[in-house]
């Protein structure tokens, strides 16, 4: 079915080749946008097509360079809105600043709060979003958000891939990402370990307390997003070093900023699988043990079903 005569999907610069996928998904051409600087870094864009009265998604994801991504994407939803749109989506395939979630130290900001306002105040009536760093983001909102989880796909990728069963222990990196993966657990009917990173003394060594069986199983390392690679290669290096068979790696976003690339090679990690939320920069895209899964068709299906004004419900299942 295409949908192009009553919806419009407009893409950013840093999410075009997702954008692409998902307008091959749903049979329609991409929106028309022209997207520049000018000399002094200032951001200008132009849609270049006709969306009054339009149901318009534009697309970007707020990865590095984040700042830029998150402007682009504030000026084409206000471009949008301002062209009399009849609703505009923000997709987020990546919600930079998500980490920045809570007060967690005196007079420190918190940033998704306020990311989350400018673009409400941009001119979003709605959101759909990809794995958020954390679910309760989606309360700073004082619009509709749709919320898909990345743990759907990889499960499923998983179980084709025969990591799933007594032979398959899913591991959570830290005590933070306990949640999600008791989630894909419960999808692979496998079992659940926690690494425990702590520091028993000032100026003391950390310590990686697994807890949980990992003894002679194949590992599945589980996050939501990768991005200096530190946590998750400590990681499984402890649950090497208690005799896993084989340790491979899940995550959403594949930042991979600094070192990143440099510590998943040298760590055990046989294959880390990544969606393309986020474009893979060139020492990730050179890297052998980098595995880019495609998530245009649940993010496609989940726009079909917004502008279809249908049930996202079968989506999490």
């Amino acid at each position: 079915m295409v949908y192009s005569d009553e919806m419009r999907i407009i893409s950013g610069r840093a999410s075009v080749d997702l954008s692409r996928a998902i307008c091959e998904y749903l049979q329609t051409d991409p929106g028309h946008a022209t997207i520049s600087n000018f000399s002094d870094g200032e951001i200008r864009c132009q849609i270049a097509e006709n969306i009054r009265g339009k149901d318009v998604f534009i697309i970007n994801s707020t990865c590095p360079p984040v700042n830029r991504n998150i402007m682009e994407l504030l000026i084409l939803i206000d471009a949008a809105k301002r062209a009399s749109a009849a609703r505009v989506t923000a997709v987020l395939p990546y919600f930079g600043y998500a980490r920045q979630d809570r007060k967690d130290r005196p007079r420190v900001p918190i940033t998704a709060k306020l990311v989350c306002n400018l673009l409400v105040a941009s001119g979003a009536t709605r959101v759909l979003a990809l794995d958020l760093h954390s679910g309760q983001i989606q309360g700073f909102f004082d619009i509709p958000v749709d919320h898909l989880s990345g743990e759907v796909v990889f499960a499923k990728l998983l179980t084709d891939g025969g990591y799933t069963g007594d032979g398959t222990v899913v591991v959570s990196p830290d005590t933070g990402s306990v949640k999600r993966a008791r989630e894909v657990a419960n999808r692979i009917d496998a079992s659940l370990a926690i690494v425990d990173k702590r520091r028993p003394n000032p100026n003391m060594a950390e310590v990686m307390n697994v807890i949980g069986d990992v003894d002679g199983k194949q590992a599945v390392l589980f996050d939501d997003l990768v991005d200096t690679a530190g946590t998750l290669c400590n990681a499984a290096q402890a649950v090497k070093d208690r005799g896993a068979s084989k340790v491979i790696a899940c995550c959403t976003h594949p930042v991979l900023s600094g070192d990143a690339v440099k510590r998943i090679q040298e760590s055990p990690i046989a294959e880390l699988w990544v969606s393309d939320s986020i474009p893979l920069h060139d020492k990730a895209a050179a890297c052998e043990k980098v595995k880019v899964l495609t998530f245009a068709p649940s993010l496609g299906e989940a726009i079909r079903r917004i502008h279809c004004e249908e049930s996202l419900s079968t989506l999490f299942t």
